[in-house]
């Protein structure tokens, strides 16, 4: 026969257990799932810069968001791979983002070549590939309504710089200095079209090998050519190699360069007298009215970095993805935040204001910088 005693300590045990189950459920509610993105970009070779900046970039604003209890609760972990701007690693990468890290979406991949190489697992998966640093073709078309896209095309570039060369400074013979592989090729195939448009054809096209800096033969045959300018498609140390090179040899025609270069690393290589104008898809964040620059300058201050474009687009992927996934329910739901990123330009936000050209099209800005001979 059970006494009063007996009554009591069943009735404690009890409350126990629910006060128990009530704390673990609160504690459940507050543990949000952690929005996981891959990002497979260059962290050694010869454009690790490019890498490291857009990476640092992206986490100085998730690093911000997460100690203001993340988006709507979820703290956000960027996972960094290094593939060396060589597409065989950056397949490994992603294969291993998608089957072990088992991530939300792939982020601020870094270049055409690498990202034409997971095609086949963007189209097999549908995993978003959110704000890719390149201007490809065929990531700025509808059959890949799992890519988002920040920064201007390829294409866009293309149109700005043969402007510039024709319309501004008179040129007629155009010649072209291309890295060999897929980033080329669709950078070479938007300057042809263009140049077509005035009624001209380059005057040689020369081509380097990706992750090196052998541009003897091109700078022969370029100077042989008698081009007065050159469109140059690469990275930064290839680039700043041929201008320095070519002024040692007397030839110093004007040049142009597509934003994947950094200008900011390719101004710094340079170390002879040059005219050189690169096409930028961000303004220049110490030379802006926008507050999104002002934000980011005040926010790049503890990290002990100067500001540069290449940065501050990192930093203006990060924006654009915690934008988009606030406005989502909570665990985020891939659909919901390709839907929010596409909304983001149908505004006349600020952030809006950094990319759209307020024209008729899907065209967005390109802007400018010069490296100018003194």
């Amino acid at each position: 026969m059970l006494t009063i005693n007996h009554f009591k300590i069943t009735a404690i045990k009890c409350l126990c257990f629910y006060a128990l189950l009530l704390s673990q459920l609160a504690l459940a509610e507050h543990e949000q799932p952690t929005i996981k993105l891959g990002m497979s970009t260059a962290l050694t070779g010869p454009a690790k810069q490019i890498g490291e900046q857009l990476a640092l970039g992206s986490n100085i604003y998730f690093n911000k968001i997460n100690k203001e209890n993340g988006i709507n609760g979820q703290s956000i972990d960027l996972i960094l791979a290094d593939d060396g701007y060589e597409p065989k690693n950056t397949v490994v990468n992603t294969r291993e983002f998608l089957f072990d890290q088992k991530i939300h979406a792939i982020f601020g991949s870094m270049g055409t070549p690498t990202a034409h190489a997971i095609k086949p697992l963007l189209d097999r998966h549908r995993i978003p590939f959110l704000m890719p640093f390149t201007g490809a073709d065929f990531l700025h078309n509808s059959s890949m309504p799992n890519v988002f896209n920040l920064r201007a095309s390829y294409q866009d570039e293309a149109i700005e710089q043969i402007n510039y060369l024709v319309k501004e400074r008179k040129h007629e013979k155009i010649g072209l200095m291309i890295q060999a592989d897929e980033f080329g090729y669709m950078v070479e195939s938007n300057l042809v079209n263009a140049l077509k448009i005035h009624g001209i054809k380059p005057v040689e096209v020369t081509r380097f090998k990706r992750n090196s800096d052998d541009i003897s033969k091109a700078l022969a045959l370029l100077k042989e050519s008698n081009a007065t300018a050159i469109c140059l498609v690469g990275t930064y140390k290839p680039l700043a190699e041929f201008i320095n090179a070519a002024n040692k040899q007397s030839f110093n025609p004007d040049y142009t360069s597509v934003s994947f270069v950094s200008s900011h690393d390719l101004y710094q290589r340079v170390k002879k007298p040059a005219n050189i104008m690169v096409t930028e898809v961000v303004p220049d964040p110490n030379n802006c009215k926008n507050p999104w620059c002002k934000q980011f300058i005040e926010d790049i201050e503890p990290y002990h970095t100067s500001a540069n474009r290449i940065i501050f687009e990192g930093y203006l992927n990060a924006v654009a993805l915690v934008s988009a996934a606030q406005k989502c329910p909570t665990p985020l739901n891939n659909q919901c935040l390709l839907t929010e990123l596409n909304r983001l330009f149908t505004d006349t936000s600020d952030f809006a204001d950094l990319f759209n050209t307020h024209t008729s099209g899907n065209n967005k800005k390109i802007y400018r910088s010069y490296f100018k001979s003194n």
